[in-house]
């Protein structure tokens, strides 16, 4: 989740802002990693014959129709909301769960276990018909 304060420090040059001065070492690794999954992904996906570019899923339409701007105003709300949390809880959900999980911290246990459930919920509300 740092990999977005540190592409907006470089949009828009925000050293001064107090938000973004909480960041403790920004850097562009983060930023490296992510383009790295993506490349992983499209190179996977290549492999296996399986590339195809859409904008709208089959589990999407059928549960929620085809409108292109339905998707992308669920995606950018869902979005904002995880990377909202992710900041507000000072990290995002899935090092908390890998890197207190190595350390088999009670509170990355307890952490995952409500965010399934959260998952769970959420998916049953969204999803059903």
């Amino acid at each position: 989740s740092t990999s977005y304060p540190y592409i907006a420090d470089l949009l828009a040059n925000t050293t001064n802002n107090n938000y973004f001065s909480k960041i403790e070492t920004p850097g562009n690794w983060e930023i490296i990693f992510l383009f790295g999954a993506m490349i992983a992904a499209f190179i996977v996906s290549v492999i296996k014959k399986d590339f195809k570019f859409r904008l709208i899923y089959s589990n999407w339409e059928k549960q929620k129709g085809n409108s292109k701007i339905k998707r992308f105003i669920w995606a950018f709300v869902g979005g904002f909301i995880l990377i909202f949390g992710a900041r507000m809880a000072g990290g995002c959900t899935s090092g908390h769960i890998i890197s207190g999980g190595m350390q088999l911290a009670v509170s990355s246990f307890v952490f995952a276990i409500f965010m399934f459930i959260g998952l769970v919920i959420t998916g049953k509300l969204f999803y059903r018909k």
